[in-house]
């Protein structure tokens, strides 16, 4: 028997003025779409902006239904979008922003495992990291330079 130890490193920026001019111009997107989310029900908003390789910037929020299940993501919202429109780009940078309607939080929200497994499909087909963004609605904004960082050991095409 042996252990295996798992290491992670994530950057902390103290609020969106300490990102580099193009990271801070797509956290903005990415808060400004979470304000159009429709999440009627657990009025938990999200916003995601996706900048792909050929200069693109796509944009995605959470959708929600009344049968739960059926809502998507802000991420995947994104990233499939990209996907159907731009099969052969690839996403360069994920910005995040997340957060209650009704009042704001401070503390850097991450993907759902969910989105996190939809990212890390992309990361393996695309063979390149996703540098990824993620802030609350204000505040400290936390780098992961790939989703492997978030999600060690993932489920990928090579265990088919």
């Amino acid at each position: 028997m042996k252990d295996i130890k798992i290491e992670t490193t994530l950057t902390v920026f103290e609020t969106i003025n300490e990102l580099p001019d193009d990271m801070a111009a797509l956290m903005q997107k990415a808060i400004d779409i979470r304000l159009k989310a429709y999440a009627p029900y657990s009025n938990f908003l999200v916003g995601a902006a996706l900048l792909l390789d050929n200069g693109k910037v796509i944009t995605g929020n959470n959708q929600e239904n009344a049968s739960y299940p059926s809502g998507l993501c802000a991420e995947r919202t994104a990233i499939y979008y990209a996907g159907s429109q731009f099969p052969d780009a690839k996403i360069v940078k994920m910005a995040l922003s997340a957060g209650p309607k009704a009042k704001g939080t401070a503390v850097p929200i991450p993907p759902c495992g969910a989105c996190r497994q939809a990212i890390s499909e992309y990361e393996v087909k695309q063979e390149l990291p996703i540098d990824i963004y993620f802030m609350g609605t204000t505040g400290k904004v936390v780098r992961s330079k790939s989703l492997e960082n978030l999600l060690p050991l993932g489920f990928d095409r090579s265990f088919l």
